[in-house]
């Protein structure tokens, strides 16, 4: 184990951790909205916002799915010393990390059933950047319509079909982070 796995997690977990899950859930619940999150240093490629979310919503319980562009054995070692989440296959996943192409295709991640759509996966999604431009979100938490870049908005259109199930999605860049629950439509 290398001396960056020990490092890169929050400096006061306990305070940085109820931060961070509160920037979280606030973008849940508005959707399209930006945050900034601080606190975790994760090896690269994972950013700090990635980082940020790994620490606050993954535990020995929440499978965690490694798309290629972030399978990294630093990744893995990271993960795993701070967080104790286990890393699974695609379908077994509650979480999955990785840039936009080397998640799909969607199809076979777990969207939930009809009695359980809590059992979902989200995954956080890395772009380059999180910009609000581009496709028009509506839904619960979102006044009148928002405008956010999505990676795909065909993609995002046929999860939200599903709802109640579907994925949930949380974008992170750099130390930014926001997120389209399955309940958003995208336009």
């Amino acid at each position: 184990m290398n001396a960056h796995t020990l490092e890169g997690g929050f400096q006061d977990p306990s305070i940085d951790a109820a931060k961070a899950f509160r920037a979280i859930m606030d973008a849940m619940a508005h959707p399209g909205r930006v945050y900034t999150v601080i606190g975790a240093e994760p090896p690269l490629p994972v950013s700090k916002a990635a980082g940020v979310c790994l620490l606050t919503l993954c535990d020995h319980e929440t499978p965690i799915y490694l798309a290629a562009s972030h399978d990294k054995p630093a990744t893995r070692e990271w993960i795993a010393f701070h967080t104790g989440a286990p890393i699974a296959p695609l379908e077994e996943s509650q979480f999955a990390l990785g840039t936009w192409s080397s998640l799909l295709p969607l199809k076979p991640y777990s969207i939930g059933t009809p009695q359980y759509p809590d059992q979902s996966a989200t995954l956080i999604v890395e772009l380059p950047a999180l910009q609000t431009h581009g496709a028009t979100l509506r839904g619960p938490g979102i006044e009148t319509s928002v405008q956010f870049n999505v990676p795909d908005i065909n993609e995002l259109q046929c999860n939200h079909r599903h709802y109640p199930m579907g994925l949930d999605f949380i974008f992170t860049a750099g130390s930014d982070v926001a997120a389209i629950p399955r309940s958003t439509e995208v336009q």
